[in-house]
């Protein structure tokens, strides 16, 4: 709705309601990160184990970096294009997507294209799992319980909406072991920020010395929504409070999302091409095959 109304209505709008749709695309983006963390207790670790850990963040470190390297060097699309898609598909969709722009500092227009292909890929997951599920019960590539197939869904399946959809279509148990993995890899978020702060930091800095590295944008928001984490992890607020907390959480994250569409341009997206399609299709095809092979192999070399 944003776009379409960025691409008609807006422009005449903008000058009066410019300096709100800026505030909610930073301000209220930001908070909307930082309440997410209601969503997530450090007691969802636990039942995951280093089992469930270690699949999450093999599977988030290879999906990334496979990103990098097919966004850059083989479609020789923008750097901060690569970083936005491989966000969305290694970690958390369009949240992720959100909170990784203010680091890189992306256009409107690349968040909107990164968003775009896990709405597009994401929803295909949410038909395909239970069909592979079923394939699954005669290959036995992954253990033929509901609980493993669940493990494997919350590794490899973008948002948690769609996780929760995947999950449910199988099983209530599949479904439970699918959001707790999920939540584990939601988690990861925070340090992914900070180390991809670091690393771009210190790629902006001359060669030879002469000149001090670039000045390490450090995701402050990143470091809250831990403490938000470890507080909601003490249980002190009952459920109706969590649940009204996540409510406007989702609010502030629609605000945001409707924002970076009112900014962002069509003829903009057009430009992108399919190469932003392709570069996603082809981390869905991993996120699938190779999310299958490393929750295959640790889970052997834990059982």
């Amino acid at each position: 709705l944003g776009i379409v109304l960025g691409n008609s209505v807006y422009g005449r709008l903008a000058p009066a309601c410019g300096a709100g749709v800026a505030f909610s695309k930073q301000t209220l983006l930001r908070l909307g990160i930082i309440l997410y963390g209601f969503r997530l207790t450090f007691q969802d670790i636990g039942q995951v184990g280093l089992a469930g850990i270690t699949i999450d963040a093999l599977v988030l470190a290879s999906t990334f970096g496979l990103a990098m390297f097919l966004g850059v060097k083989v479609f020789k699309l923008e750097r901060n294009s690569a970083i936005l898609i491989g966000a969305g598909s290694s970690i958390c969709g369009a949240a992720a997507v959100m909170a990784t722009e203010p680091v890189v500092k992306g256009r409107s227009e690349d968040v909107t294209v990164a968003v775009s292909t896990v709405v597009v890929f994401g929803t295909i997951a949410i038909f395909l799992y239970p069909l592979l599920y079923q394939l699954n019960l005669g290959w036995h590539v992954l253990a033929a319980t509901p609980s493993a197939f669940g493990v494997y869904i919350g590794s490899t399946v973008h948002e948690v909406a769609q996780v929760v959809a995947a999950g449910k279509s199988i099983g209530q148990e599949t479904a439970n072991a699918a959001v707790i993995a999920k939540m584990v890899r939601v988690m990861m978020l925070a340090p992914f920020l900070v180390i991809l702060s670091a690393v771009l930091a210190r790629g902006k800095a001359r060669p030879g010395g002469k000149e001090k590295a670039a000045r390490l944008a450090i995701p402050w928001f990143a470091f809250i929504f831990i403490a938000v984490v470890a507080f909601n992890s003490l249980g002190l607020l009952s459920g109706g409070v969590v649940a009204a907390i996540t409510d406007i959480d989702t609010a502030l994250l629609a605000m945001a999302m409707a924002a970076l569409g009112l900014t962002t341009h069509m003829s903009a997206i057009r430009r992108a091409g399919i190469k932003p399609l392709l570069l996603a299709g082809l981390l869905f095809c991993w996120l699938i095959a190779g999310g299958a092979a490393i929750n295959h192999v640790v889970a052997s070399l834990f059982a």
